[in-house]
């Protein structure tokens, strides 16, 4: 119970960067998703009625000239656009009658009945229906792509700078140095593939394509699963193989053991070092704790260890263990980068879908789907973090928010698509009984999940 008043405490210390960040990238990205269904619609000839960016009560808006109503809502967890002719904001029901200004209610004209959205073609109404989760893809592409462009993107090789002695890759065969090509068949580029499939992978094995020196080879890893908690207390499990990329070194101070013979203080260390480069041995690190994986097999070259001999160089107690860089910022240019985001877009999406029939199928816990609560620490974490990692969380989440809305789930854009589907094939609309008696399921479905997971929430706070 001491958490949860903890987790609030600081919540309403910080009640801008948690709260306000999430209200303003959720905002965000429901208005690029209806703005892709009202686009389209207008498009197709469809007048819109309404532009909602939220729920409930209206707080301010405006109308243009088209006659649609733009506003700003109460609650702002979500958002919608009412097309002309829909009974409901959900596009469940139609009509054929208009209320005028005059408070009388008289059928549609011919004219009126060409901006309904229920009057066009079924081609037509699909399009509209999935320009709001296409337009979520579009935009984490294009905001991707706008980062790589300006920053780079963050790329570390995809190689084992070291080996956690006793660890999955270790048990595996995996020697330092080895470069990772692909997994299980999938070609991999950057360290950074590896940590998320085998994050996603728990512990399913996985066939690592290796390139050792001038071989190629394939090697079967089963990662161990573990149970991770954040500093607010919601928990996570994940795949660990306990590799070691490349990164900026160790330092000599840290170091307990080389090639199993004590070592008191850095002088003792680098003499030892010295004496072993170019060859493959364990160090053992100071533990910080984690007793039983504080040994690493690694294989320095002296070549990329010469200030261990030069006292007047910044490296001089400091161990650089990769045989290549660590983190570097790749311009790809425009098209490049465009390329790149449209792969990192559907290899981020792939693996949400890999996660969600995890949960399905009792392979991970459902205790792992979030609410509100944990999105909104995500996105305060990400605000304090700095504007890229905001920026890339707002990619991420538009992507999520995309997929989520494919669902074939009733009430969803991907429910609305069935049904259009199924009147394309039989060549009339489903009964409208059936679709009502659907969209009732549909949001049940909805309700019960966003319970399920806003309470998954609070009782890991609590617990």
């Amino acid at each position: 119970m001491q958490e949860f008043f903890d987790y609030f405490q600081t919540a309403a210390g910080n009640a801008w960067i948690y709260g306000g960040t999430f209200v303003l990238v959720l905002s965000l990205l429901v208005f690029v998703h209806e703005w892709g269904h009202y686009i389209v619609a207008r498009l197709c000839g469809v007048r819109v009625e309404t532009f909602s960016i939220g729920f409930g009560k209206e707080l301010f808006g405006y109308n243009d000239s088209h006659g649609t109503r733009w506003k700003i809502s109460l609650f702002p967890l979500g958002g919608y656009v009412k097309m002309f002719g829909d009974v409901d904001p959900a596009s469940a029901q139609h009509t054929d009658e208009i209320t005028d200004e005059n408070g009388l209610t008289r059928h549609l004209t011919p004219e009126e009945q060409k901006g309904a959205f229920y009057k066009k073609p079924v081609g037509q109404r699909a399009a509209v229906v999935f320009a709001g989760p296409a337009i979520n893809f579009l935009f984490a592409i294009l905001v991707l792509t706008g980062l790589y462009v300006w920053q780079g993107q963050p790329v570390t090789p995809p190689l084992a700078a070291a080996v956690i002695q006793g660890g999955a890759a270790d048990r595996a065969g995996f020697q330092p140095h080895d470069e990772v090509l692909a997994i299980n068949g999938e070609p991999v580029h950057r360290f950074e593939e590896i940590k998320r499939a085998v994050m996603i992978a728990l512990d399913t094995p996985l066939v690592f394509t290796l390139r050792r020196g001038d071989a190629q080879l394939d090697v079967t890893v089963t990662p161990e699963r573990v149970e991770e908690e954040d500093h607010f207390g919601f928990r996570h499990s994940q795949g660990m193989i306990n590799l070691v990329g490349p990164g900026n070194g160790l330092a000599l101070a840290g170091i307990r053991a080389v090639d199993g013979v004590e070592v008191k203080n850095a002088d003792e260390a680098r003499a030892a070092l010295l004496a072993r480069m170019d060859t493959t041995f364990p160090i053992r690190m100071e533990s910080g704790g984690d007793a039983g994986r504080d040994t690493l097999l690694i294989r320095p070259l002296s070549a990329m260890n010469a200030a261990l001999k030069d006292p007047e160089s910044p490296s001089y107690n400091a161990l650089i263990i990769s045989p290549r860089g660590g983190q570097d910022f790749v311009h790809h240019g425009l098209a490049g980068s465009l390329g790149v985001a449209v792969r990192e877009t559907f290899g981020i999406a792939a693996s949400t879908l890999d996660g969600l029939w995890q949960m399905v199928t009792g392979t991970r816990s459902p205790s792992e789907l979030g609410g509100i609560i944990r999105i909104g620490a995500m996105a305060g974490d990400m605000a304090q973090t700095g504007a890229i990692a905001l920026i890339t969380f707002t990619a991420l989440l538009s992507i999520n928010l995309g997929l989520v809305n494919l669902f074939p789930i009733p009430m969803l854009d991907g429910g609305h698509l069935v049904f259009y589907i199924f009147e394309a094939v039989r060549g009339s609309p489903i009964p409208d009984q059936i679709q009502e008696y659907a969209f009732r399921l549909g949001l049940a479905i909805l309700v019960g999940i966003m319970l399920f997971a806003n309470l998954n929430d609070i009782v890991q706070l609590v617990l």
